[in-house]
């Protein structure tokens, strides 16, 4: 009898060492402290026995690594997270970004294409390869996933903003500044303030895009791509000493430091 008790008393110290170590993981990836993140997602990879359970920490140690910008080590964890649960469609979802992100558009279509088989109702699938088929100047495809993705989400703001972005980048200012306008009088986001400022800063209306980047990180003083909108719109305006600066928040936030290198030439001599 006692026996049992203290089999069961250790199992209960363990089950809430075990809980603490989780807990403490999900608050350092909620700060983006990720090399914290990355220490703690580590030690629960190698104490868990429940695959779907170790999968979810395989992929969280993942984007922290990427976030930190360790993309070989990141690789390795998303590819760890497969194999123990290949049904999951997030890692589809990281691994198609990353391997996007990293070039390798030809290996990002084949995750995607195995990650619709899985989930077809997938809006991140979707909208990374509309980016890729923009690269790619397959526009008419791009547009297509992004409409698809509102037959199924007709609330989705990535769609919607990349819609307006399409028009954007094919010179269409105008017309991306009427969606922009209509999707903030509908729901004022930190997203839609920072993509219309993107817009204000093409047409070179610098005063608007300032305003707008600011009203965009007052309301969400952690959204990196604000940071990253406000540091163009500060190069543009001659003030690389704070444009730089700002990209820094960018990157502390978690912004991933890789895709700006060709940003952070420009303050080699800050």
């Amino acid at each position: 009898m006692k026996k049992s008790l203290l089999v069961l008393a250790s199992l209960s110290f363990s089950l809430n060492i075990f809980a603490q170590d989780k807990k403490m993981a999900e608050e350092c990836f909620k700060k983006a402290d990720y090399k914290c993140a990355e220490e703690q997602y580590s030690k629960l990879v190698e104490k868990e026995q429940i695959r779907k359970i170790q999968s979810e920490y395989y992929n969280y140690l993942g984007t922290a690594q990427r976030r930190l910008g360790k993309t070989s080590l990141a690789f390795k964890s998303y590819d760890m997270a497969l194999k123990t649960n290949p049904m999951s469609v997030s890692i589809y979802e990281n691994l198609s970004s990353l391997y996007s992100q990293k070039g390798d558009k030809k290996k990002a279509l084949e995750y995607i294409e195995s990650g619709l088989k899985v989930d077809d109702k997938s809006p991140d699938l979707y909208l990374t390869r509309s980016k890729i088929y923009e690269a790619q100047d397959k526009k008419d495809l791009a547009k297509a996933d992004l409409n698809h993705i509102l037959t199924f989400a007709p609330d989705n703001i990535f769609a919607k903003t990349g819609l307006a972005n399409l028009k954007k980048n094919n010179g269409e200012l105008e017309d991306a500044l009427k969606d922009y306008n209509k999707l903030i009088s509908e729901k004022p986001e930190s997203l839609l303030y920072s993509g219309r400022a993107d817009v204000y800063l093409k047409m070179k209306r610098n005063k608007e895009a300032i305003a707008d980047v600011n009203k965009a990180i007052s309301i969400d003083p952690k959204f990196a791509q604000a940071y990253v909108t406000k540091a163009l719109i500060l190069f543009n305006t001659a003030k690389p000493k704070e444009a730089c600066e700002t990209l820094d928040k960018a990157v502390n936030f978690g912004y991933e430091k890789a895709i700006l290198a060709e940003y952070y030439t420009k303050c080699a001599k800050k």
